[in-house]
């Protein structure tokens, strides 16, 4: 277990937030600030990503005692958690493993279920990058350009870029410990472990195919108390795409 880097803000119950592959805490701050009016919110950086402690191993096994190991150290006995993608199957398993330690469950645009992937270009991006040979942010994302063209998702992996003290520029992700996990990542939740009985929001993206209508019975066989609901407007990425609609119904989920 790490010693995971967070934000909080607010006070409440309280509500952990966990990101997504590539992702910090900062891509969930603008919503966490809006959550915080209610809630206490904590905001984590996953090992591996952002300010959070870098190790060889990134099994959802170990992020959920990082994630147990966090509430502990903060003295948080129950609370909220909402996981994106990545961050969502980290949830997932946390709430099998550790059931007692979870109010409401909240899991956005990803299944209980193996993927096939579909990250290989930037993560083959990503490496071909020469770091040492970048001056500026610019450089990197012309670099980036040939082999990434979606501009939003150039912009969202460029936050990963940080000048080291002596000016180089390094990513704050351990890229190489992700590509090596990857298969781990795709996989789905861990261990044999007991359906999680509390209530839980599956939020899905109604422009993503992150979660079928035929995942009905995976669903239910892990987390059989749950609910399910489309944003239609957005994609993979609902708390960017539709923050406003992605509020409302946390709230409503949360307050009921």
């Amino acid at each position: 277990m790490l010693e995971l880097n967070y934000k909080t803000f607010g006070q409440g119950d309280p509500l952990i937030i966990l990101h997504g592959l590539f992702g910090t805490l900062d891509n969930w701050q603008t919503l966490g600030k809006k959550l915080a009016e209610h809630y206490t919110v904590y905001l984590v950086d996953q090992r591996n990503h952002g300010r959070s402690p870098h190790d060889e191993a990134h099994t959802y096994a170990a992020m959920a005692e990082d994630l147990h190991h966090f509430m502990e150290s903060h003295w948080i006995f129950k609370a909220h958690i909402l996981g994106h993608s990545m961050g969502g199957k980290t949830a997932m398993a946390f709430a099998r493993i550790y059931p007692d330690m979870v109010d409401k469950l909240v899991v956005v645009d990803i299944a209980p279920k193996a993927y096939a992937g579909g990250h290989e270009e930037i993560f083959k991006a990503l490496q071909s990058l020469d770091l040492s040979a970048i001056d500026s942010r610019g450089e990197a994302e012309d670099a980036l350009k040939a082999q990434i063209s979606n501009l939003g998702i150039r912009q969202f992996l460029l936050k990963n870029l940080t000048r080291s003290k002596s000016g180089d520029y390094r990513w704050k992700m351990n890229l190489d410990a992700l590509w090596s996990h990857y298969q781990d990542i795709l996989d789905t939740l861990p261990g044999q472990h007991p359906p999680f009985e509390g209530p839980t929001l599956f939020v899905r993206g109604g422009k993503s195919d992150y979660i079928q209508d035929s995942d009905s019975a995976v669903l239910e066989q892990y987390f059989p108390n749950y609910q399910l609901k489309t944003i239609e407007k957005a994609g993979h990425w609902v708390h960017a795409e539709a923050p406003k609609a992605l509020q409302q119904a946390l709230e409503a989920f949360l307050e009921a």
